[in-house]
């Protein structure tokens, strides 16, 4: 009977030191707003370098950023960090990103989000115009950076 007992009370202390390191809904909800504000500021007109360091900033050191429908991932910070530089070549006249909805889960955020824009890649000699829905999952690790992104593309 005490063994039974010492079992249950040490599991018990176990769950509640693991769910210690759990963020709180608030917290999510805050972290998950940060990562959409902060891809919104890298995408801008007057964007700059800055913006895309407070991006990475988000990450975790070691991640994992995954395009889906494209069967294309990032993992490494330098890499990210080049290709979002590349990218201010491009001329963006607007953009912006709605987040529709969010689903909460332990230490993940789902974020529905529509983003549209008009834009003129750097490589290319016409002007783009996008609306879309995309879905977004941010899995955190316990000190609120992102170690895993799951970009579904509308």
């Amino acid at each position: 009977m005490k063994k039974a007992l010492f079992i249950t009370i040490l599991s018990m202390i176990s769950c509640l030191a693991h769910a210690k390191g759990d963020l709180t809904h608030a917290q999510l909800v805050a972290k998950a707003n940060g990562f959409v504000a902060a891809q919104n500021a890298r995408q801008q007109p007057n964007s700059t370098r800055k913006d895309i360091e407070h991006f990475l900033s988000l990450l975790a050191d070691e991640f994992v950023d995954e395009h889906v429908k494209y069967n294309f991932t990032y993992t490494n910070k330098a890499a990210l960090r080049d290709d979002m530089v590349a990218k201010l070549k491009d001329k963006v006249i607007h953009s912006h990103i709605e987040v529709n909805n969010m689903m909460i889960g332990r230490n993940v955020v789902i974020i529905k989000m529509t983003e549209s824009g008009r834009v003129k890649p750097a490589h290319l000699d016409r002007t783009i115009d996008y609306k879309t829905t995309n879905i977004v999952s941010l899995e955190f690790d316990n000190s609120g950076l992102i170690t895993h992104i799951r970009r579904h593309h509308g």
